[in-house]
């Protein structure tokens, strides 16, 4: 853990430069806003330390698969959300020297991630070696209201000199991905154009074909004058600037606005983006900074009147939850059904930044219950216009009949995970979008959804399981082997139990959904079955059989379901056995000692009590809970908070508060080594729910919403706000008592620890917390 980042209820603030945790603070303090995002960089040159990163969604790249020996069925590429032009860049000579942070002496450094109003600040002096002292402000966005764009306001005040500064704004267009698999570029240069406090350039990915025209203007400032300076335009190679020398005054601030676009031919024709980033850059620049960044704050304001989660008495509780719901906003916003969650979002890297079943599994509910419903809708159609490459993707293994295996890792629906054990084994990702249909169906109770979408797909993962699984006769029960549950420190094992659950529970909710959307619509469900060959009477016999004689390891003596057929077999130990300086055991422990231990990276049995908990007493519960969580090691991000979840449920409080403050706070205090490559995106929707679903007690029991709110002893009070069926409510906890406030016009009853309660239209009740009890 490091602890080098300040508390605040809402900043992320750096006090004095750490030049060795450089890449993890700048993970740390990206900014984003659903089209384009950009990590923490510096705006002018830096030779230390550094992930230089720039995202536009949605445009990637398929980077061919580089394995040791090559499989039938292997993806032919891994898909790379890809590192697109810098646009923030200006560099920086005072006559000779060039401002540097890692050749220069720094003094006063601060740096603020400004969460409520949704920007980035930094200040520092710099003392050069011929001892000059420069100081420098910034402040940087990227825009929420003109969302292909970002401004940034550069500021150089001369300390004890007065000289001819040279202020170089440009837009670098050679760049590369850290994590390219042959070390290649993947952009082309296709124009670039400059003029007077302006350029543009355009790049063009290779195999794929996407356009991104980048452009700037740029913008400067004297004793609160506009400088009408002299531009020198600069080309080169995928890069394009304008240089200006200024005479600049001991003790006299220099503002340089730097305006930036980013437009994409997923959004324009490729043929005018140029002459649209002109059009773009004047509008911006007409509004100004100061009017964009009111606006920006405006907009922020504005989602974090339904957004924001209120802690009191706990500051790293605070800070971790509006961190976590602060990047999830600025990653997704739901506007455009073609985008998606990668793990990292605009943050880095690593992973691809595709999307993976972490949407479906812990983003969806954190949408469902802070947006808009066709927020949480898109998120579903994404799957179901994928479709198609779902079913070639099992087709290519050989499955039939019309299968699907929904991809691990995609961008366009196909496979392009190069993992043996993840790609081929790590099937339960199909459960996970049966799952989430289910979810966003019970808690919005939008059936036609299943109707005009959601049957279809339930079907063709159904068809997967039916032909995934096969008859054991020496068991009398249908098994399924050779896969990886959500645990991955367990590779091609047989009969993993999540995975065996999740698929005979998919099977069950396909049969009760043919029957609703037949009673719901009988003309589209006699078009759907004709159209996709659905031969009912014998698909949903043969499913209902295999749910009925699935088979699902069990040790009776122990109480506890196996999480796969042979972990018994294994040394049995706590965590707290390993030596220590020896985690986080993936990066300390051979890979083949891993999967031979007994420990377990993620919650996996644990995972499918969590989702289906109501089919459980809670002794059974208990039972597991006490016997995996021990043996956890947590080194998933997506591990904490389906804990903590479980820890609430069963009362275990500290255990709860603990694994909580572990998913908060995950990359604000690095507890996994792995800050550095990004922040874990898809999991900060984990750490909403460990306070939605876990503190909170959110659960839908027969259409209505179920809340068994406790407030954590160190805590003084919890408030938060969540929408249902066109209700806004807000759910505040105390040591005493329990407020339920409706901000909406219409009644609803829910149920508040057992008990019935009615709020009428913006009204609200208050309990006592021992009679809530």
């Amino acid at each position: 853990m490091k602890n080098y980042l300040t508390q605040d209820p809402w900043r992320i603030v750096e006090e004095g430069f750490h030049r060795d945790y450089n890449e993890i603070t700048e993970s740390v303090l990206s900014l984003g806003n659903g089209r384009l995002g950009q990590r923490g960089n510096f705006e002018e040159k830096f030779t230390g330390k550094t992930l230089q990163g720039n995202y536009v969604a949605g445009v990637y790249y398929p980077d061919k698969t580089r394995v040791g020996w090559w499989k039938n069925g292997y993806p032919e590429y891994f898909a790379k959300v890809l590192n697109a032009a810098n646009w923030i860049g200006i560099d920086i000579d005072v006559e000779y020297e060039s401002l540097d942070l890692n050749t220069c002496e720094v003094r006063d450094f601060r740096r603020e991630l400004n969460m409520l109003e949704g920007y980035l600040e930094r200040s520092f002096v710099a003392i050069l070696k011929s001892g000059k002292e420069l100081k420098v402000t910034s402040t940087r966005f990227c825009s929420i209201v003109d969302d292909e764009s970002g401004a940034i306001r550069y500021a150089i005040t001369p300390l004890n000199f007065e000289a001819k500064i040279t202020i170089t704004p440009y837009i670098d267009g050679a760049i590369r991905n850290r994590d390219a698999n042959y070390d290649e570029t993947f952009w082309d240069e296709v124009r670039k154009e400059t003029g007077y406090g302006e350029a543009y350039i355009e790049l063009r990915t290779r195999k794929t074909g996407f356009h991104v025209a980048t452009g700037m203007c740029v913008a400067i400032e004297q004793d609160g004058s506009k400088v009408d300076y002299q531009s020198q335009p600069i080309k080169y190679e995928k890069y394009v600037a304008n240089r200006m020398t200024l005479d600049c005054r001991q003790g006299q601030e220099t503002v340089i606005y730097k305006y930036g676009v980013n437009l994409s031919s997923l959004n324009y024709d490729s043929d005018t983006l140029i002459l649209e980033a002109h059009q773009y850059i004047q509008r911006i620049t007409r509004k100004g900074f100061e009017k964009m960044l009111y606006e920006q704050k405006q907009a922020w304001a504005d989602k974090w009147k339904t957004n924001d989660i209120i802690i009191e008495g706990d500051i790293a509780a605070q800070q971790g939850i509006r961190f976590n719901i602060f990047q999830l906003n600025q990653t997704y916003t739901g506007e455009d059904e073609r985008l998606n969650i990668g793990p990292k979002g605009f943050t880095g890297e690593k992973y691809g930044g595709s999307t993976y079943w972490d949407t479906e599994a812990y983003c969806l509910p954190f949408y469902l219950s802070t947006a808009d419903q066709k927020v949480a809708r898109n998120l579903l159609i994404y799957r179901y216009k994928q479709l198609e490459k779902a079913i070639e993707n099992a087709q290519k293994l050989g499955f039939r009949a019309g299968a699907a295996l929904y991809p691990m890792v995609t961008m366009n629906g196909e496979e392009c995970h190069n993992e043996w054990e993840i790609t081929f084994e790590e099937i339960h990702r199909n459960g996970a979008i049966a799952y989430a249909i289910y979810d966003y169906v019970r808690y919005t109770g939008d059936e036609q959804y299943l109707v005009d979408y959601g049957l279809e797909v339930l079907i063709a993962i159904s068809r997967f399981w039916s032909q995934r699984v096969n008859w054991s006769a020496a068991k009398q029960q249908y098994v399924m082997l050779g896969v990886t549950g959500p645990n991955e420190y367990e590779n091609n094992v047989n009969n993993n139990w999540y995975t065996n659950y999740i698929a005979a529970w998919t099977l069950r909710y396909t049969i009760e959904a043919v029957g609703k959307v037949k009673a719901l619509d009988t003309h589209k469900y006699a078009e759907l079955i004709d159209r996709i060959h659905f031969r009912e009477e014998k698909e949903l016999a043969n499913a209902q059989q295999i749910v009925d004689k699935i088979y699902l390891p069990e040790d009776e003596e122990k109480g506890v379901f196996l999480q796969q057929e042979g972990f018994l077999d294994k040394e049995l130990m706590p965590v707290t056995d390993i030596p220590k300086g020896q985690r986080p055991i993936n990066q300390n422990w051979s890979w083949d000692r891993i999967l031979r231990s007994c420990f377990i990276k993620q919650a996996d049995v644990l995972q499918g009590l969590y989702f289906f908990e109501d089919e459980f007493d809670t002794d059974t519960l208990r039972r597991n809970f006490d016997f995996y969580e021990p043996m956890t090691v947590h080194e998933s991000s997506l591990s904490p908070c389906v804990h903590s979840i479980q820890a609430s449920k069963l009362g275990m409080k500290e255990k709860a508060y603990e694994m909580y403050l572990r998913t908060a706070r995950l990359d604000l205090d690095d507890y996994n080594n792995d800050t550095e490559d990004g922040c874990h995106i898809t999991s900060m929707a984990g750490t909403w729910l460990a306070v939605v679903k876990g503190f909170g007690g959110l659960r839908i029991e027969k259409e209505q919403l179920i809340l068994n709110p406790y407030c954590p002893d160190n805590w003084q009070s919890l408030a938060f706000k969540i929408r249902f069926r066109g209700a806004l409510l807000q759910v505040t906890t105390t040591q005493q008592d329990i407020t339920v406030q409706n901000f909406s016009q219409q009644s609803i009853t829910i149920k508040l620890h057992g008990e019935n309660v009615t709020l009428a239209g913006e009204s609200q009740q208050t309990v006592g917390v021992s009679v809530a009890a």
